[in-house]
This record gives structure tokens, C-alpha cells and sequence, in this order.
């Protein structure tokens, strides 16, 4: 239910905002609205409201909840009266109407500055950027980052957590820049580090690349105690229980529950030996991990989590929050560069660089509205914010149907002096329809791959 309602509320928001965009603009240079849609196909519920001239506006609530329109009196979709051809939307100049298309893209922009406004002036609580174990021979170990190392900064910008170290790496190696790190030790010393990030391919970006680059979050040691046991789970259907210390997995010594989990992963369906501490007692059970399949590999469970001490944890936290203004400075940069990210990241894919995999359609869209929303305002905001920039960006694409695409005609109307042909028109709308038909395609064959395979 939490799913339904985080996607709607952010669906009704993103459009609302998008096509308010479009309605302020037209309004503000005298063209006439017909129609404000929330939704598409049959209407279900309409109303008018307001003094005479907004009155002449109908707000509609439609049947298919998968977007909206705004639609404004144009000749070239029915008859015009005379006294209103000074309103009609094909009468402007073309520098309004291109002012009016791009103001649905711009009013998400704006709502994404929003609302990182209020979540930084609110606090983002993050991870502490403190480096784990630095893998040997890899270019963070080339560049000499050391192990509980936490990072202070990035190319000079502050670093106050791991996703944001994250999201700086990810940002300069799309633009194919270094990174300059500060760092400070244990002991108070401060280190700086070069890192090569040409080194990651662009396929790299679609995983871990952090551990590409041999750095990795530092993890509090987890004994591998157990904690609780799934119902009707392999572990406790084996005979093991909550409180069990493991000693050992086939004669391998476990010291930590990392490393219960990775034989456990690499072993589905295969009978392992635990060997294990109840109250003083060493017992022996054997155990055969359930195989499930997950992103598209196969691995093995066994429905046991560790017991976690919730202080140790607690400890490797940080929220981070800023005055007004330096939110707002904040808020503006976050949303150009999630934006310059997101088109750098499209453009890969149109050049088969990144994997078309990374498509998300409306399901995966809708279940991480769900999980943003239990984890709190601040990650449904941030969420928020995130689909707003890319709303914004994908509907500047220059393709026909979408914005960009009247935008990219505009100009060309600018350049030759005069509108472009119908016959061009009719000839784009066929492209972009084609073109946006097999990208909901993909999108929605990944959407049901990972539903099936994870």
C-alpha cells in the first residue's frame, strides 16, 4: 500500500508541476487554455473555477494516470473564431511559443531545487566516508588511500558523506576529469591522493565502481552470531538458533559474518558443515543453501541474519544541514549536476557505452517511491528530487512528441524564416512515436526482468 501511495503522490506531483509550467507561460502570453489534464484518455472528473477568463480554463481529472497535457487554442487542430485568433498558440512568435514548451521541463527543474532546498535546510543523514580495507594493487592502492582513512573532500567540494564520495567519483569520471582527494587518518594526519579515474570503462558505471577503484565503505566487524532465522528457513530447518555462535563452515574458520555470507552465496544447493557454539557446547549440523537466482546469477541462502549491535552502527552516521542559503546554492548545484549526469549517462546509452539494462520503467519506478517512502521525509524527497531532474531532462530529448522535439522545429522555424512543413510535422510525430514506444518497451522488459530474476 506504502508502494501505491509514494507513486501516485509523486506521479500527480511531477505532472502537476510539469503542465502548471506550460499553463503559467501560455497564460502569461495571452494564449487561451482549453484544457488542464492530470491524466489521459476519458475524463472522469471535470470542474471550472475562478474569475471569468480562468474559467474559460476546464481542469480535468483523466483515466489513464500515466502523465497529462495542457491544451491551448491552436487553428491547426480546429476551427478558430476571429476575435480569438490573437489567443491562439500557432499566432505567437516563436520565440513565445518556444518559451511556452520549455516551461514544463524548467518548472520540474525548479521543483527538483525545491525541494533539495528543504532537504538540506532539513539534514541528510548519510554513512561516514571512512574507507574500508583498500584493495591491494588497484589505483586507490596505487594512489596510497589507506584503510580507515575518512575522506574530507573531493576537487575541493566537502565530502561529509559515502554517497556523496560516491556521487562526486561518478560525476568526474563522466567527464573523464581526476579526482583530487583530502583525507585525514586516525591519528589527525592529513593526506592528499590523485586518483586516475580514466581507468573505469564506461560499463564499469553500472555496477560497484567504487570497488573498481579499490575503495570500499568501512563495515563495523559483525560476529557471526546469529540473530534471527526466517521462518521455515534452510538454517532453521537444519536445527540452528538464534544466539548460535559459528565457529567454523567445512573446516574454514569464520570471524565475521561477511565472511559467512560469501561461502554461503558461493556454495547453492551444496551441503556445507557448520560447526557451532550453543551456551559453551560445540554442535555440528549440515546445511545445503537454498539456490535462488538473483541478477540473473544463482547464489545461496540459508535464512539466517546476524545480530546486530544497533550503537556500533548508529556510530558510522552523520546528518548534514545547512543554513538557508547555503542550501539553496546547494540545491541549485545538485540540480545541475544530476541533470548533466543524467544526460551524460542517456547519451551513453544512445551509443551503447552503458547498458540499455539500466532503463527503469513504471514498476521499478513505483517500488523505489515505496522504499524511499518507509525510509523516511528526507529519502522521499531526495527521491523526489531525483525524478523531477530526470523528468526534466528526458522531456528536453530532441524527439519528436516530447518538448525538446517542438523545441529542436522551433529553431529550426528560426533559422529558415518560416514554420516548419506539416508534412515534417506529421513525419517527427511518427518518429517519436516509434522511438518512445521502444523505449517503454525496454523499460518495461526490465521492469518484469528483475521482478523475475532480481
Amino acid at each position: 500500500m506504502t508502494t501505491l501511495w509514494a507513486f501516485a503522490l509523486a506521479l500527480a506531483l511531477l505532472v502537476v508541476f510539469h503542465e502548471l509550467g506550460h499553463f503559467w507561460v501560455a497564460r502569461r502570453c495571452g494564449v487561451k487554455v482549453l484544457r488542464f489534464s492530470i491524466g489521459f484518455g476519458k475524463p472522469l472528473v471535470k470542474w471550472h473555477f475562478g474569475k471569468a477568463r480562468n474559467r474559460e480554463t476546464e481542469w480535468v481529472v483523466s483515466a489513464i494516470p500515466l502523465g497529462g497535457y495542457v491544451r491551448m487554442l491552436d487553428e491547426r487542430e480546429g476551427e478558430v473564431a476571429e476575435h480569438e485568433l490573437h489567443r491562439s498558440f500557432s499566432r505567437q512568435p516563436v520565440l513565445w511559443r518556444m518559451a511556452i514548451v520549455a516551461a514544463g521541463p524548467t518548472a520540474n527543474l525548479l521543483l527538483a531545487i525545491a525541494l533539495y532546498w528543504a532537504l538540506f535546510m532539513y539534514g541528510v543523514q548519510g554513512v561516514k566516508p571512512v574507507l574500508g580495507e583498500i584493495v591491494p594493487d588497484s589505483p586507490a592502492a596505487m594512489a596510497q588511500f589507506r584503510s580507515n582513512e575518512m575522506l574530507i573532500s573531493i576537487n575541493g567540494d566537502a565530502a561529509p558523506s559515502w554517497e556523496e564520495v560516491r556521487w562526486s567519483v561518478l560525476n568526474l569520471a563522466l567527464q573523464g576529469a581526476e579526482a583530487h582527494f583530502e583525507g585525514r587518518t586516525e591519528q589527525g594526519e592529513t593526506l592528499r591522493h590523485t586518483l586516475d579515474l580514466s581507468v573505469l570503462e564506461p560499463a564499469d558505471l553500472d555496477s560497484d565502481f567504487m570497488k573498481k577503484l579499490g575503495m570500499q565503505l568501512f563495515q563495523p566487524t559483525v560476529e557471526p552470531v546469529i540473530g534471527k532465522l526466517a521462518e521455515g528457513g534452510v538454517a532453521q530447518r537444519s536445527g540452528l538458533a538464534v544466539g548460535d555462535h559459528i565457529i567454523s563452515v567445512d573446516a574454514r574458520g569464520i570471524a565475521r559474518w561477511t565472511e559467512l555470507v560469501e561461502i554461503v552465496r558461493a556454495h547453492p544447493g551444496k551441503t556445507l558443515q557448520f560447526e557451532i557454539d550453543r551456551g559453551g557446547h560445540l554442535l555440528t549440523f549440515d546445511l545445503a543453501p537454498e539456490a535462488i537466482t538473483e541478477a540473473g546469477t544463482q547464489i545461496g541462502k540459508i535464512g539466517a541474519g546476524p545480530h546486530i549491535d544497533k550503537a556500533l552502527f548508529d556510530a558510522q552516521l552523520v546528518k548534514v544541514s545547512y543554513g538557508p542559503y547555503a542550501a539553496l546554492e546547494r540545491a541549485v548545484r545538485k540540480t545541475w549536476e544530476t541533470a548533466a549526469v543524467s544526460l551524460k549517462m542517456m547519451v551513453k546509452m544512445v551509443f551503447g557505452e552503458i547498458s540499455l539494462k539500466n532503463l527503469s520503467g513504471p514498476i521499478t519506478i513505483a517500488d523505489y517511491a515505496g522504499q524511499s517512502a518507509r525510509m523516511g521525509v528526507a529519502a522521499y524527497l531526495d527521491f523526489l528530487a531525483l525524478i523531477s531532474v530526470s523528468l526534466g531532462v528526458l522531456n528536453l530529448l530532441p524527439i519528436p512528441l516530447l518538448d525538446g522535439g517542438h523545441l529542436l522545429y522551433y529553431m529550426a522555424e528560426l533559422v529558415k524564416g518560416s514554420p516548419v512543413s506539416e508534412r515534417a510535422w506529421d513525419i517527427g510525430q511518427q518518429v517519436g512515436i516509434a522511438l518512445l514506444a521502444t523505449l517503454m518497451a525496454f523499460a518495461l522488459y526490465n521492469d518484469i526482468s528483475r521482478l523475475i530474476w532480481g
